[in-house]
């Protein structure tokens, strides 16, 4: 089966196209990470995007921070953070006024493979973009950027729904102790 066979199997009717939409997310995800993780040198894509997120922010992020940026776990930053460490990339700290938290700080290699690098990964990210218009660039940043609040709309959804569970699996609890 081939791509454009898909693509016209569910361009029929917008239930069809917001589960291609949601299909289609994931796909890419995935190709755009092989590819990037093939073409960056000594990390991975998740790695990178740790340390891009990390040199923007004008204070140290901890694991919980940069997992809330990334869209992911704790315990996957942490992972990413201590990989990056043994190679050089940035130092995990406890942080001062929370001995609980950890604190990933970038490092001078950090800076330079940056300075070095970061062209190259550039250059990809033009080349993947040059087949738009600046309207459709725009227009798929506002509309990914909406993305974001229906994300934000469905986790607070589930988290309703789990909350509701939660509670009335404690009352039935509560009824069979009676």
């Amino acid at each position: 089966m081939e791509i454009q066979e898909l693509i016209q199997r569910f361009s029929g009717s917008t239930d069809r196209q917001c589960k291609a939409i949601f299909s289609t997310i994931f796909i890419i995800g995935n190709r755009l990470q092989t590819l990037f993780d093939h073409n960056i040198p000594e990390i991975t894509l998740k790695q990178f995007m740790l340390l891009s997120v990390i040199r923007q922010s004008k204070e140290p992020l901890t694991f919980t921070e940069s997992g809330k940026l990334l869209g992911c776990s704790r315990q996957n930053i942490k992972k990413l953070a201590y990989a990056l460490e043994k190679k050089g990339f940035v130092d995990v700290k406890k942080k001062e006024n929370d001995i609980r938290a950890f604190q990933i700080c970038p490092t001078k290699k950090c800076g330079q493979y940056f300075e070095t690098v970061f062209f190259s990964y550039q250059k990809d990210l033009n080349h993947l973009f040059e087949i738009y218009t600046d309207e459709e660039i725009q227009q798929l940043f506002r509309l990914m950027m909406k993305l974001y609040d229906g994300t934000d709309h469905l986790e607070q959804k589930l988290r309703k729904e789990k909350t509701r569970e939660k509670k009335q699996l404690s009352l039935q609890k509560g009824d069979a102790h009676e």
